[in-house]
């Protein structure tokens, strides 16, 4: 390993908590400007240093954990949701030649297997508190990540057969012609919406529905920890952004402009969407939720499957 990729493994992770950090802010200056308000504008100029004074607060905040609780599990649920989110980003390309840990031939399988082990940090924090408002958080955002996580897998299965790899470098070399989002607009969709519902995003955030349950699985906590559960969800939007600019919107492919760049500026358009969606969308109910995935989008998922099939095989036949 050369100095260059050492440092960038280092440096990444600290550079990804600043980035979600900084979302923060721009989520709440957005929501602001959507919905006629203000927005963060007193500390720093245009409220830009509102984030630094919030994670100041959370650092020096007493880090209590309830006598009730188990100490050690309710520790290590944080430690959980933050280091599977830090881990996914490590195999994403930059550039062509550009990664925060290094190209993985499976790297889309690995960063379904760490959102799969996402969820026992959510679990395990709802189970540790013991509490029921938080068991009950705990118990919706494991229902929901599982089985969203199921529509997630098969709406990339186009991608995958259009690029005939899981290498993620390789897919977005496939898409030197045309983006995948065209052909495979029907996975995209599901792809987005399973997304949502993994980051625990409006309209998809039953998990902390506090008018319902408080705060959900992270109800009893407070200080650092509750601010890793905070930074996770904030990093893990900008994860699934990233993947989207990746498998659908050509990676750092484009004209005049840096690679790099490119994949900021894709993966940036696809952050704001998301907070667009929150300044627009009500909250579902749980079981309008649940019923979502499993009756339509699951049944979409597998058409996407086989139209893609068909037409591969359509292609192949002389």
């Amino acid at each position: 390993m050369t100095r260059a990729s050492l440092a960038l493994v280092v440096l990444g992770p600290f550079a990804l908590l600043g980035l979600a950090t900084v979302l923060t802010w721009v989520e709440r200056r957005l929501l602001g400007l959507w919905q006629d308000r203000h927005g963060p504008n007193r500390v720093g100029p245009g409220g830009l240093f509102q984030p630094v004074a919030d994670g100041t607060k959370i650092l020096f905040k007493q880090d209590w954990i309830p006598p009730f609780a188990d100490r050690s599990v309710f520790i290590l649920a944080p430690v959980i949701g933050m280091m599977t989110v830090l881990l996914s980003f490590g195999v994403i390309p930059l550039t062509d030649t550009l990664w925060i840990a290094g190209n993985l031939n499976v790297g889309l399988l690995f960063i379904l297997g760490m959102m799969g082990l996402g969820v026992y940090a959510v679990v395990l924090a709802g189970w540790a508190s013991n509490s029921k408002y938080a068991l009950l958080g705990g118990m919706r955002a494991a229902a929901q990540m599982i089985s969203y996580e199921v529509f997630m897998g098969l709406s990339l299965l186009g991608v995958v057969m259009l690029a005939g790899s899981f290498n993620l470098r390789t897919i977005v070399s496939a898409q030197a012609g045309l983006w995948f989002i065209v052909p495979q607009g029907l996975g995209f969709c599901v792809f987005l919406l399973a997304g949502l519902a993994e980051t625990h995003r409006l309209p998809f955030d039953l998990p902390e529905g506090e008018n319902e349950l408080g705060a959900g699985f992270h109800t009893e906590y407070s200080g650092m920890k509750f601010g890793m559960f905070f930074i996770a969800e904030y990093a893990g939007i900008v994860l699934i952004s990233a993947l989207i600019a990746t498998l659908y919107l050509g990676g750092w492919r484009g004209p005049w402009l840096a690679p790099a760049l490119w994949f900021a500026l894709k993966t940036g358009v696809v952050v704001v969407f998301f907070i667009l969606l929150r300044a627009a969308l009500p909250r579902l109910r749980y079981d309008q939720l649940m019923a979502l995935g499993w009756k339509v989008l699951l049944p979409l998922s597998l058409l996407n499957v086989m139209a893609t099939a068909t037409v591969l095989m359509l292609r192949a036949t002389p």
